[in-house]
C-alpha cells in the first residue's frame, strides 16, 4: 500500500460501473479515502461487496456514498465537498440504457466537473474514449493531438456522446481554472467485480463461450485491460506531468477471430466449441438494416484501428499487461460466474 495518500479523498462517479469498481479498488489499496456516487443508496451494499473481492471487507466498509443523478443538479456540490480529487468515470452505455446518450453524457460531465471546480479539487480526471482521438485514416495511428469530429448521426450517438462530453470538459476547465486530465481508453476487457453480469464490452467473449453466434464478424478492437485503465486513471490523477493532458490507454489490436483462437488454444476444455469461422461481410450488412448493434459495427468491417499509447507509457510509466492474458482472465471470470449461476 502507498501510504502517501492517507487522508486524501477521491470522489469517483458511477460506483456501480465496470471501470469504477477497479478504480475504487486501486485507490483503497493506495490508502485514499473514497467517496462514490450511485443513483440510489440501495446500491451501496452491492458496491461494497464487489470492491471487497479485491480490496478486502475492511477497506470496502469505509467507502462513502452519495446518491446523485447525472441529469439532476441536486447533491453534486455535497458529493464533491471536501474532495481532493474527482474521477469522472460515469457515462451511459450504448445499449439497454434507455437514455439519451448525448444529453446524459454532456450534462453529467458539466455537473460533475462544475461541482469539482466549485469544491476547489486539486485535479479532476475525465474518462473519455479512444474514439475521441480517431485519426480517421487507416494507416495513421490515433494520438492525443487528434480531436475527432462528431458525426451527428443517430447510429454514432455513443461515440458522439464521448466526443462532445470531452470537448465540454476542456471548455469548462478553461473557464473555471479546473486542473483537468483526460484518459482515453480503447476497448476494455478484463474480469468483472461483483455479480450479476451486466451487458457490456465483455459480451463479445461471453457470446463466444456461450456459442450464441455461429461465426465471428470481420471486426476487431484495440483491447486493453480494465485493471490497467484503472491504474492509468490513478497515475493521471497523481502525476504532476499529467496536468492538462490527454492520455490514450490501449493494448493490442485483435480481430474477433484472434480472440476466438486465443480462447480455444488457452482454454481447450471450456472453449472447444467457440466458433472460429469468419462471418461473411454481407451478412452483417443485411443484419444492420434492422439491428442497431450490427448497424454500429458495420463501418468497422475489415478496419484495423491503430492507436499510439506511448505517451502514457513514457510520461506516466504506465505498463499494461499482455492482451492475451486479459482475454483469458475475462473468459475465466465469465466461466466461473456461469457456473455459480
Amino acid at each position: 500500500m502507498d501510504n502517501g495518500h492517507v487522508g486524501e479523498t477521491v470522489l469517483v462517479t458511477g460506483g456501480t460501473g465496470y471501470l469504477a469498481g477497479w478504480v475504487i479498488v486501486g485507490l483503497l489499496q493506495r490508502g485514499f479515502r473514497v467517496r462514490t456516487t450511485v443513483r440510489s443508496l440501495d446500491r451501496a451494499q452491492q458496491v461494497r461487496a464487489a470492491v471487497s473481492e479485491e480490496a478486502g471487507g475492511r477497506a470496502a466498509g469505509v467507502v462513502e456514498f452519495a446518491a446523485v443523478d447525472l441529469l439532476r443538479d441536486d447533491g453534486w456540490d455535497e458529493a464533491a465537498a471536501g474532495a481532493d480529487y474527482v474521477l469522472h468515470t460515469a457515462s451511459p452505455m450504448p445499449f439497454g440504457s434507455g437514455v439519451d446518450l448525448i444529453t446524459t453524457a454532456r450534462e453529467g460531465t458539466r455537473r460533475v466537473l462544475g461541482a469539482a471546480a466549485r469544491a476547489g479539487v486539486r485535479r479532476a480526471v475525465l474518462t473519455s474514449s479512444g474514439v475521441t482521438a480517431d485519426a480517421g485514416a487507416p494507416d495513421t495511428p490515433a494520438t492525443e493531438t487528434t480531436w475527432t469530429a462528431p458525426s451527428g448521426t443517430p447510429l454514432r450517438a455513443y461515440p458522439d456522446s464521448k466526443i462532445l462530453a470531452e470537448r465540454d470538459a476542456w471548455d469548462l476547465a478553461a473557464a473555471t481554472g479546473l486542473e483537468l486530465t483526460g484518459v482515453l481508453p480503447t476497448f476494455m476487457q478484463g474480469p468483472m467485480l461483483g455479480t450479476p453480469h451486466r451487458p457490456g464490452t465483455v459480451d463479445i467473449i461471453r457470446r463466444l463461450l456461450a456459442r450464441e453466434i455461429p461465426a465471428v464478424p470481420n471486426i476487431g478492437w484495440n483491447v486493453v485491460d480494465v485493471r490497467d485503465i484503472a491504474e492509468l486513471h490513478i497515475l493521471a490523477m497523481t502525476s504532476p506531468a499529467a496536468a492538462g493532458q490527454r492520455f490514450l490507454g490501449s493494448g493490442t489490436f485483435l480481430w474477433y477471430r484472434d480472440i476466438a483462437r486465443i480462447l480455444r488454444e488457452r482454454l481447450p476444455d471450456e472453449a472447444a466449441k467457440v466458433p472460429v469461422r469468419t462471418m461473411p461481410d454481407i451478412v452483417i450488412k443485411l443484419l444492420a438494416r434492422r439491428n442497431p448493434q450490427m448497424a454500429m459495427v458495420r463501418p468497422e468491417l475489415g478496419r484495423t484501428r491503430l492507436v499510439d499509447s506511448g505517451k502514457a507509457r513514457t510520461q506516466l510509466g504506465w505498463h499494461p499487461r499482455p492482451t492475451e492474458q486479459t482475454i483469458i482472465d475475462t473468459a475465466t471470470a465469465l466461466i466461473a460466474e456461469s457456473r455459480q449461476g
